[in-house]
């Protein structure tokens, strides 16, 4: 079978969001990015391969093993595969056919959601939780594209759920966000943290450990801030923390002026349903920490407080502060 080349289509680009790809039209004199001549965006494109290339540029012009991952094209991945040369190129990363962001052959594959090409590679020794320049692994570019299949074969292949320690976020916190509880449910079978937090230097906690100042770097505040009731119970149920979803250390007074102080705070403020309410009593979650008075159903900025869910923990705090352990 014949090799396949990939080439740019005139008047459409791709570019790197995140971590996927977003469709960009170029105007008649081929600007993109800003640009203001046709030739910018080969300069910015050398540029790239110049500063994040793993090889030499005259090394990097031939990119067929990334642009067949790119569109799926198993075939051509198996012939180019069968050389040394791109054999040793399997874990390379380039600045390919149709992208601005240097990537591996696995990252390009788990973008476009290509899972039989994504086994393919794993098959033939591309590394699997290697990263790209902006700290994302392959698993991770799966879970944004909502690429299930590619999730569960990176995942059962042995890929870390929890991401990159080098990435600011993470396939649980993204899923929690977005409400993929398909996928939220994966991660949790394979190991992921639910209490993931890559604003504190370990996910261990220890002495030095800094504190916790802001809910909003964690999966449970996130998916109630979206009504994921889905998500938020599957990480309530994996053991995530029902206050602080944080297993380090936490620092009430350091959080911000009118900021939720814990996950039941944010849940009411947020004007969540009273499932969330109910499923955090459940849980463990100490009642004590939310300042009811300072709630009402009018409204707490821009969200009104939902009235029965209000109603709920208010009866659930008087019983719970009457009971003799409290």
């Amino acid at each position: 079978m014949a090799e396949a080349s990939y080439p740019n289509r005139p008047g459409y680009l791709q570019r790197e969001t995140e971590a996927g790809l977003e469709a960009q039209s170029s105007d008649s004199h081929g600007a993109t990015l800003g640009a203001t001549d046709g030739n910018a965006g080969r300069n910015l494109k050398e540029w790239l391969r110049e500063q994040f290339c793993d090889h030499p540029l005259e090394h990097c012009e031939d990119t067929r093993l990334h642009d067949a991952a790119y569109v799926g094209d198993l075939d051509t991945l198996r012939s180019l595969l069968q050389e040394e040369s791109f054999q040793s190129r399997i874990n390379e990363k380039s600045v390919w056919c149709c992208g601005w962001l240097p990537c591996t052959p696995l990252r390009i594959a788990a973008t476009a959601g290509h899972g039989n090409c994504v086994d393919f590679l794993l098959q033939k020794g591309a590394e699997i939780d290697l990263v790209d320049v902006k700290g994302q692994t392959a698993l991770y570019v799966a879970v944004v594209n909502g690429h299930l299949e590619c999730a569960q074969i990176l995942l059962e292949a042995g890929a870390d759920p929890n991401g990159s320690r080098h990435h600011r976020s993470t396939p649980v916190y993204h899923t929690s966000r977005v409400g993929r509880a398909d996928i939220l449910r994966e991660l949790i079978r394979y190991g992921a943290d639910v209490d993931v937090n890559h604003h504190l230097p370990s996910r261990v906690p220890s002495p030095s450990s800094r504190p916790l100042t802001s809910l909003v770097v964690c999966p449970l505040y996130i998916s109630a801030a979206y009504h994921n009731l889905q998500c938020f119970k599957l990480l309530l149920q994996a053991g995530a923390n029902p206050d602080f979803n944080c297993c380090g250390p936490v620092n009430i007074q350091g959080f911000s002026r009118g900021s939720p102080v814990c996950v039941m705070d944010a849940v009411l403020r947020h004007g969540c349903e009273p499932a969330f309410v109910n499923l955090l009593i459940d849980f463990g979650a100490n009642l004590n920490l939310v300042k009811a008075e300072g709630l009402d159903t009018e409204s707490t900025g821009r969200v009104k407080v939902n009235p029965e869910a209000l109603q709920m923990f208010k009866e659930a705090r008087s019983k719970w502060l009457a009971s003799p352990r409290h």
